[in-house]
């Protein structure tokens, strides 16, 4: 339907996720382990004592095998932990950096575009709707034809107005929502042809 008044075509992608973020929690490990680490360094007296307590709470002489070995546990456990810990999509996603969320989905909506709708249209007039649920992010790119005829301010609006129905759990109209707004955006700038082809998929894309 919003396709039947313009010669532009609406590609629409939905991905639970834009990306692993290995990199990251990785990170976030590794930092943990050199804090702890610090710790250790800084109060050594603590970490002895408490391994000291589990083997019976007797005091000896710790070699320097033992102490660099209980370090290793110490540091060892932590970085172990932390990575199962990560594994927890809810503290997962709490640790990811804003600016490093909305770069993976901007990425992972350009290459979608790239994919699927750049260059595949006859007069270079298609528009992608790219939604990543996890990092609770949208994006709307558009080809060569269209996106120097339109300002990106036209597109924040659709995207609003996915966003309004996405925050209550309505994907579905949600979606519709952007693709009735990017409709009406191109029946505007690129007008239907005569004869027009439906040179793009009208589906939802899920990834």
């Amino acid at each position: 339907k919003a396709e039947s008044q313009t010669a532009g075509e609406i590609v629409t992608v939905l991905a639970e996720r834009s990306d692993g973020y290995t990199d990251v929690a990785l990170a976030w490990s590794a930092l943990l382990t050199l804090l702890t680490l610090a710790l250790l360094a800084i109060f050594p007296e603590c970490a002895l004592n408490m391994v000291a307590q589990l083997q019976g709470g007797w005091v000896h002489q710790w070699t320097h095998r033992e102490v660099f070995s209980i370090a290793a546990v110490f540091a060892t456990s932590v970085f172990g932990l932390s990575m199962i810990l990560q594994r927890i999509p809810a503290l997962q996603f709490l640790l990811i950096p804003s600016p490093i969320k909305a770069k993976r989905v901007h990425d992972r909506a350009l290459r979608a575009f790239r994919v699927g709708t750049e260059y595949r249209t006859t007069g270079h007039t298609g528009v992608l709707i790219y939604l990543s649920m996890r990092e609770h992010r949208a994006e709307v790119l558009a080809d060569s034809g269209i996106a120097s005829k339109v300002d990106g301010e036209v597109w924040a609006e659709a995207l609003e107005a996915m966003l309004v129905h996405v925050r209550n759990d309505d994907v579905a109209a949600g979606m519709c929502a952007a693709v009735d707004k990017v409709g009406a955006v191109l029946a505007t700038h690129v007008p239907r042809l005569d004869v027009n082809a439906n040179e793009l998929p009208d589906r939802l894309i899920e990834v």
